[in-house]
């Protein structure tokens, strides 16, 4: 089986080779157009001599071109990874090594974030740029065969977004991309008759799946927009391409949120709305809700997985619950000792999925210690109700013990969110001067006056905490660093505390 050939295949264009599959600004390929363009990018890897399980990095906007070149890669056995357009010279390299990659083709426009290492890969002949590319392609004769693979030979590898540090291959195979639009079938009920955006880039895990395979794999329109986007484009694509599904993330909602109710009226007209990469706000919820008539509902994935694992169904079931997890997907919540946990006490997640990775890139002590006879360990902590409903409760690896007693971060984030002073805040582990770990809180505010969402964080943690619970910090910022998909660095916090510290000494 390939996987490719499982979304663009003959029995996929027997039912839809003349849907519109992909719309880009004023392009529109059908399905069998693109069809035709990934076998025509699985012919011009194979003239650069890519052989099966290889890899091939792609450093390209989101446009049917990235479209075509992932599938083809896939097609032709190969293994395709898109890379992240704002990472540091120094990860590019990483990457490139620890990936052992046989291409890199390259958008000229993006190339510039390479450095010298452009110039290195060039000399290698192992970087294609994209307009090189494009001619190879559009000489190549579409691809007749398909590379038969089994389904556990790897086809896509996604690098984790960068919360921790250095970015990681996770592997993931054929199989893993079987389920993809499972979520927006069975729950949603999205199907041919749909059109799908999401504000993320498609080489994480959250776009891919959602706003890529899933899409193709309903017969739907993917709706692609080439760069990062802001609130004023997305407004604008809202209106003009009217997507009947939105993937977002719960800070770029907070971004929406701000316009005129005027100008958020088009988002009126989407039937679903959807936030995955961090916990969803209650107030933010209950403001969208709202502001469009319509909720937002919460996904639960990880890279791992590549897929959704769980999903609120539609019907109000508020901002706080992950839901219940998909058709096919195993979940169980465990203590440290590995015994279960009962409804209505914190435990880590474990997870059984269909597109579960096989584990990390070079990395095997890592695979060895969260991938276990066939489960993953997310790390994430989860309490689940005696209806079956989990609620993500934070990071395990972030619980901390204070004066002897655990404490979750995520309970001081709790305290400060919805203060009138306070637009957003996130808390995490310091080692003070005699090495003891300790609380900081980081408060952007809402509007102008630092100080003044400094001071309201301060009374409401006063108040609502115990005193081991209290921040030692409060420290004001203009945001928090976040990942593309919305994901607070929290170590970039803490690198930032321990500046502002060593200043004063």
């Amino acid at each position: 089986m390939n996987a490719a050939e499982h979304l663009l295949g003959q029995d996929a264009l027997a039912r839809h080779g003349a849907r519109t599959a992909l719309v880009c600004g004023e392009r529109a390929l059908t399905y069998s157009e693109l069809a035709r363009e990934t076998a025509r990018a699985a012919s011009a890897l194979g003239t650069l001599g890519v052989r099966p399980g290889e890899r091939v990095l792609l450093l390209l906007r989101d446009t049917p071109e990235f479209a075509a070149a992932w599938l083809g890669a896939v097609r032709a056995g190969a293994v395709a990874i898109g890379l992240n357009s704002k990472l540091a010279e120094t990860d590019y390299r990483h990457i490139v090594t620890d990936s052992d990659a046989r291409l890199l083709i390259a958008d000229e426009s993006l190339q510039q974030v390479l450095g010298p290492l452009a110039g290195e890969l060039a000399a290698a002949r192992r970087l294609v740029p994209l307009g090189d590319w494009l001619k190879l392609a559009a000489g190549a004769a579409p691809q007749a065969g398909v590379h038969e693979a089994q389904p556990e030979d790897p086809a896509f590898w996604l690098y984790s977004s960068g919360t921790t540090g250095r970015p990681k291959g996770i592997v993931h195979t054929h199989r893993s991309m079987l389920p993809a639009g499972q979520a927006q079938r069975e729950v949603m009920g999205l199907g041919p008759q749909d059109r799908i955006f999401t504000t993320s880039k498609l080489f994480f895990a959250y776009a891919l799946e959602n706003g890529l395979l899933g899409p193709l794999s309903l017969g739907a329109t993917v709706i692609l927009h080439p760069d990062w986007v802001d609130v004023d484009q997305v407004e604008a694509l809202v209106s003009k391409q009217r997507p009947t599904a939105l993937f977002s993330v719960p800070t770029f909602y907070r971004r929406l949120l701000a316009l005129p109710a005027d100008r958020l009226a088009p988002f009126r007209a989407v039937r679903h709305f959807v936030s995955a990469g961090e916990r969803l706000p209650a107030q933010l919820f209950d403001a969208w809700r709202e502001a469009t008539g319509r909720e937002i509902l919460t996904i639960y994935g990880m890279s791992e997985t590549f897929c959704v694992a769980m999903i609120t169904p539609p019907g109000g079931t508020g901002a706080l619950r992950s839901g219940r997890p998909l058709a096919g997907v195993e979940a169980r919540l465990l203590a440290e000792d590995g015994a279960e946990i009962a409804p209505g006490e914190p435990g880590v997640l474990w997870i059984r999925h269909p597109a579960l990775s096989t584990g990390y890139a070079n990395r095997p002590e890592a695979t060895r210690e969260q991938f276990r006879d066939g489960w993953f360990c997310t790390r994430d902590l989860f309490v689940r109700d005696a209806q079956g409903n989990f609620s993500h409760q934070g990071r395990s690896d972030e619980l901390m013990k204070v004066a002897g007693q655990w404490v979750q971060p995520g309970e001081l984030e709790e305290a400060v969110t919805g203060l009138p002073a306070v637009a957003e805040a996130a808390c995490v582990a310091v080692a003070d001067t005699e090495g003891s770990e300790r609380l900081a809180l980081f408060v952007a505010a809402r509007g102008t006056d630092a100080q003044a969402a400094v001071a309201a964080a301060a009374q409401a943690c006063e108040q609502k905490l115990p005193r081991h619970k209290r921040p030692k910090w409060i420290v004001p910022v203009p945001e928090l660093p976040r990942t593309a998909t919305g994901k607070v660095q929290r170590f970039k916090l803490r690198e930032l505390l321990l500046q502002q510290r060593s200043r004063k000494e």
